[in-house]
C-alpha cells in the first residue's frame, strides 16, 4: 500500500522513478484497489461540500447511496475498460502496473480536488477559489495522464484518451444520477 501511494505522490511532482518500486503481479494490481477505500473519505467530503453549495437532495441518504455506488460503478468500470483498451493497444503485459498506479493516483487525485475546494470553503473571493479549482483539476487530470504514458508506455495522445475515457464513463454516470 505504502509503495503505490508513494509512486504516486512522486507522479504528482513529476518524479517517475517511483514507479521502479512498485510489484507489479496480478495480486499486487488487486491489492491496490485497496485505494478506493482510501479515497472513499475524499469522494464523500467533496459530494458533500457540492450538496453545501448547490443544496441538499429532498433524500440525501438514497442520494449519498446512489453517488457511492456509481462511486465503485465508475472505478471498477474504468478499471476494466482499460484492461481491454491495453489489449487492444498491444500492452496487456503492462497493464497490471498501470492499474496499480492509477488506482492509487486516484487518492491524490481526490486529495487534490479537496485542496482545491479549500479557498472556497475558507470564504476566498470567487475568482480565487475558481483559480485554485482549475488548478487542481487540470494537476489531477495531468496525473492520471502521466500515469498512463508512462506504465503503459504509450503517445501522449493515447494517453490522453485514456484520460478521456475515464472522464466519459465520470459524465455518463453523472448523466444517469437522478436529481433529488
Amino acid at each position: 500500500m505504502a509503495s503505490g501511494l508513494q509512486a504516486a505522490l512522486l507522479l504528482a511532482r513529476g518524479r517517475s522513478d517511483g514507479l521502479r518500486q512498485l510489484d507489479t503481479d496480478l495480486g499486487a494490481a488487486a491489492r491496490s484497489f485497496r485505494a478506493a477505500w482510501v479515497a472513499l473519505p475524499a469522494f464523500v467530503a467533496l459530494q458533500l461540500i457540492a450538496w453545501a453549495d448547490g443544496g441538499v437532495p429532498a433524500l440525501p441518504g438514497s442520494a449519498l447511496a446512489f453517488d457511492l455506488l456509481t462511486y465503485v460503478i465508475g472505478w471498477v468500470g474504468f478499471a476494466l475498460l482499460s484492461r481491454e483498451v491495453a489489449a487492444a493497444l498491444g500492452r496487456e503485459a503492462s497493464w497490471t502496473r498501470f492499474i496499480i498506479v492509477w488506482n492509487w493516483c486516484n487518492v491524490v487525485q481526490y486529495a487534490l480536488l479537496l485542496a482545491a475546494e479549500l479557498p472556497g470553503l475558507l470564504g476566498a473571493p470567487d475568482w480565487l477559489a475558481q483559480a485554485f479549482w482549475i488548478v487542481g483539476l487540470c494537476w489531477s487530470l495531468w496525473l492520471e495522464w502521466l500515469a498512463a504514458r508512462l506504465t503503459l508506455q504509450v503517445s501522449s495522445l493515447v494517453a490522453a484518451g485514456l484520460v478521456g475515457l475515464d472522464i466519459a464513463i465520470g459524465l455518463l454516470l453523472a448523466a444517469v444520477t437522478p436529481v433529488t
